[in-house]
């Protein structure tokens, strides 16, 4: 009996972490690993990584009791076989679209299932998710955009001024 509350005692720090992990999170990608190389495991771990993405590997029970009441419980179902966690505190796309790109290097990483900004997404949800563009990128389109009509009617303006100062030094040069 002493031998399983130990085992209990050791498990709470594990499930605590994910909780807070998970607690104030944009984003929480559960994907199936199995199949991966070892190489491109490690350039998955060290895009996230770089990309701000905390992506671990815990056993699936710890997984579901660290789930238990909290947005990410619809990740439960999906807890068989070998499963990371990819866990975004600032950008909701990254995780899916980061792994998502390794899904071409690595076909059996698979995303099973995620919960972004509170909402359960299924895999294919997922992967639309998974097709946004980056904050950053989106920010650039939307800069882009606003900019465009605004350099437009400057240059407009100043092949008028030109046209005008054109017509004006022709005259005087007569």
């Amino acid at each position: 009996m002493a031998y399983t509350a130990k085992k209990t005692e050791e498990k709470k720090p594990v499930i605590a972490e994910i909780a807070s992990n998970i607690q104030d999170a944009q984003s929480v990608v559960l994907v199936h690993y199995s199949g991966i190389t070892v190489e491109a495991d490690t350039e998955l771990r060290k895009e996230l990584r770089e990309a701000g993405v905390i992506y671990k590997v815990y056993k699936n029970t710890m997984l579901n009791f660290a789930f238990k009441g909290t947005d990410c419980e619809a990740l439960s179902k999906h807890l068989d076989g070998p499963n990371a966690i990819a866990i975004s505190k600032d950008d909701a796309t990254a995780p899916a679209r980061i792994i998502s790109k390794y899904n071409k290097k690595a076909p059996t990483l698979k995303m099973l299932a995620g919960v972004v900004e509170g909402n359960y997404y299924d895999e294919k949800g997922v992967a639309a998710l998974a097709a946004v563009p980056s904050r950053e990128e989106l920010l650039g389109k939307l800069l882009g955009s606003i900019q465009s009509p605004i350099a437009n009617l400057a240059r407009v303006l100043n092949q008028i001024a030109e046209s005008k100062g054109g017509a004006a030094t022709e005259a005087q040069a007569e």
